[in-house]
């Protein structure tokens, strides 16, 4: 509203019928995890509660920033689905634990990682 865009606006923003942002608004649906980035961008904030201070925080944090299901963090890191829930989920450990907290403390991905701006 404090923009005065119109929801066939923020529609188009966004790649998604006006109904689809009609549901969001009136909590009949979520948006689908690919669509997190950009609405984080556009908030300017992040509207998600994460606890980026556990490693299932920061697994989560990490795929809701950059719009992954946990299906696609587990293919980038070369896991199983079913691992990446139990991570999640604070259940398992193993060696390829660290690799990803590794990976996920590193910054020096590609892929962008949480920070501070957004509150992710």
């Amino acid at each position: 509203m404090e923009l005065r865009l119109f929801q066939k606006d923020v529609a188009a923003i966004f790649n998604v019928s006006e109904d689809c942002i009609t549901y969001w608004e009136n909590n009949r649906s979520e948006p689908q995890i690919q669509y997190y980035p950009p609405i984080i961008g556009f908030l300017g904030y992040c509207p998600f509660e994460l606890d980026a201070s556990t490693f299932a925080g920061k697994i989560k944090a990490y795929r809701y920033l950059n719009g992954l299901t946990q299906k696609r963090f587990a293919k980038l890191m070369n896991l199983d689905p079913a691992t990446v829930g139990r991570w999640e989920n604070g259940k398992g450990q193993g060696a390829k634990k660290e690799l990803v907290e590794a990976f996920l403390e590193s910054g020096n991905s590609a892929i962008n990682q949480p920070n501070e701006n957004t509150g992710c």
